[in-house]
């Protein structure tokens, strides 16, 4: 019984279906065997499936698109700011240029202006130190208070320009004296141009600052000593009755509209300056009235053989006033003024034989008497040490001289006292 219920079930699972296909008068039949319809069944299920997979992957496409393209415009909208930070960085920077290069333009107009003064005023002292060595001053040596190129640093350029460093060469500035790299802190580092030309500057200021303090020092020596001079000679003059114009009486008889000066001087070493200046003037003003006055010998190195005042006539043998001083001398020996000034008498004159006179100006006049030979004439102008006439012995003389008076508003007085003045005055004049 078993055994024909197991067959009945499986007769059951091989039986086959039959499909019968008619096509007008033509039948065709189709057994569909099992592995057919399982085939079938996996092909729709398959197709199902990927209908199914296709459908979601559409559904989510639209998803990631969207995720795709938010990620796309997040980069984009991170690039753009990016950007915009850049690009406000670079404006940053470059105002930040602009600044430090407005304040680096406003150094070098500083440091040129300097520099301008600097030579200057260089000017003015290389005329004042001419004048003073003209005049017989004492001159110390002065630095020169003008920027040259230093040779010790390797990257100084030939020309040696202060401006060249404070632009962001590989220059550095030199004051009056050759200084190194290091010595004004030239050093090579990362700091910014602005503050670059501040230490540059300072450092330029401090130096030209300590070199100028020693230039007024020597400007001050040198004032110094014009007044001493100039003090001595006065001091010489008014021994003999000479007083030399002071400013008071040189400024008498003047006027005219006030302009004041368009830079008035409120620097030290420009003060400095003008006092020199003014020791200067009076030094060369002294210096001309000393000149101008008899203060030479007329015959250097002559003995004298008759001085001032009272003696014995040589020819009536009674007491008699000399007014002058008698050189020795023979006959043809040059015989020269001494001082400058103007011939107001040169020909015969009394016991004086042939005569010179000359005005110094001042009341002072100088006569020269017994001469063989007169060598100027009436309004002729002379300078000190001029040879005006040849030694003889004309008019009242008992052979070979030269008699030499001074006179002070026409009254003789003394020579010595001249010749004496300018022993001591030629090593000032």
């Amino acid at each position: 019984m078993a055994s024909e219920a197991g067959k009945s079930v499986f007769a059951k699972r091989r039986k086959e279906h039959v499909l019968i296909l008619a096509s007008g008068n033509k039948v065709r039949h189709l057994t569909i065997k099992p592995w057919m319809t399982a085939a079938a069944i996996s092909c729709v299920a398959a197709m199902t499936t990927g209908y199914f997979a296709a459908t979601t992957y559409l559904v989510l496409r639209d998803d990631l698109l969207g995720a795709s393209i938010a990620r796309q415009a997040r980069i984009q909208h991170d690039y753009e700011d990016r950007i915009a930070a850049l690009r406000a960085q670079v404006d940053r920077v470059t105002s930040r240029q602009l600044l430090d290069q407005q304040v680096v333009e406003k150094k070098v107009e500083k440091l040129m202006e300097r520099q301008t003064a600097l030579t200057d005023l260089h000017g003015r002292l290389n005329d004042l130190v001419e004048r003073a060595q003209d005049a017989g001053a004492i001159q110390p040596e002065i630095p020169v208070p003008a920027p040259k190129p230093s040779t010790d640093d390797k990257h100084a350029d030939a020309s040696g320009s202060p401006f060249d460093a404070l632009l962001g060469t590989d220059q550095k500035v030199a004051a009056v004296d050759p200084m190194t790299t290091h010595s004004l802190g030239f050093l090579p580092t990362n700091e910014s141009p602005a503050n670059r030309a501040d230490r540059i500057f300072t450092n330029v200021t401090r130096s030209l600052k300590s070199i100028e303090q020693d230039q007024i020092a020597k400007i001050e020596n040198l004032r110094l000593g014009a007044d001493k001079k100039a003090d001595e000679i006065s001091r010489i003059l008014a021994r003999t009755g000479i007083m030399p114009k002071d400013e008071a009486q040189e400024n008498e008889n003047m006027g005219g509209p006030y302009i004041p000066v368009n830079q008035p001087s409120n620097d030290k070493f420009d003060l400095t300056l003008n006092q020199l200046d003014l020791s200067i003037q009076r030094l060369e003003q002294i210096r001309s009235q000393a000149m101008q006055y008899p203060f030479g010998n007329p015959i250097p190195g002559a003995f004298e053989t008759s001085g001032f005042g009272y003696r014995k006539d040589p020819f009536l043998g009674t007491l008699a006033l000399h007014p002058g001083i008698d050189f020795q001398g023979h006959t043809g020996d040059p015989a020269r003024s001494t001082g400058a000034g103007t011939v107001v008498s040169a020909g015969p004159s009394n016991g004086y034989g042939n005569m010179v006179e000359i005005d110094h100006g001042n009341g002072i006049s100088t006569r020269y008497g017994h001469l063989s030979a007169i060598l100027v004439h009436i309004g002729q102008k002379v300078e000190t040490g001029e040879e005006i006439g040849k030694v003889g012995s004309t008019g009242r003389s008992t052979g070979p001289h030269l008699h030499y008076e001074v006179r002070r508003n026409g009254v003789a007085i003394d020579p010595s006292g001249f010749l004496n003045a300018g022993l001591k005055l030629n090593p000032l004049l």
